[in-house]
């Protein structure tokens, strides 16, 4: 395996997605994309770098392509295709979630309105469902107002 810039720092942030939730080699794969070249990575690059099979990175690939956090880039004259994050990569994932915050809210508040006699219970879950409602409502214009902040 070869050694490539910012290969620590990436892993402990894979591990850290892992422990998010994320499965394990699409959280590598996406950290490694993070410090690619400006050219991106092979899939043979990436198991390289991974010290995994090309399986492996296939699986990977696929996930966060489906996902749009990357993206495949054709050029002229290679015959392998090449990855890289997508523009915005992170910025879409945390705003894409909005919808499913939204739905959560309207679960928790079921939950306590078939709880009713749980007072405590209740409390707690119509206090989650107003905060999901807060994320929905303000994930995008977070990011708008990063983007906004960034270009200006």
């Amino acid at each position: 395996m070869t050694e490539h810039p910012g290969s620590d720092a990436a892993e402990q942030a894979a591990a850290m997605m892992t422990a998010a939730g994320m499965a394990r080699m699409p959280a590598r794969v996406m950290m490694a994309l993070v410090g690619s070249p400006d050219e991106g990575y092979t899939a043979a690059q990436l198991a390289d770098r991974l010290g995994v099979s090309a399986a492996a990175v296939s699986g990977a690939v696929r996930y966060l392509q489906s996902m749009r956090i990357i993206q495949r880039l054709s050029r002229p004259g290679e015959r392998r295709d090449r990855y890289d994050l997508a523009d915005d990569a992170f910025t879409g994932v945390v705003t894409a979630n909005s919808p499913l915050y939204a739905r959560l809210a309207d679960l928790m508040e079921a939950i306590a309105d078939d709880n009713e006699a749980a007072e405590a219970s209740v409390r707690r879950a119509r206090d989650t469902a107003d905060f999901l409602r807060y994320l929905a409502e303000r994930m995008p214009q977070i990011a708008a107002d990063w983007r906004a902040s960034r270009d200006g």
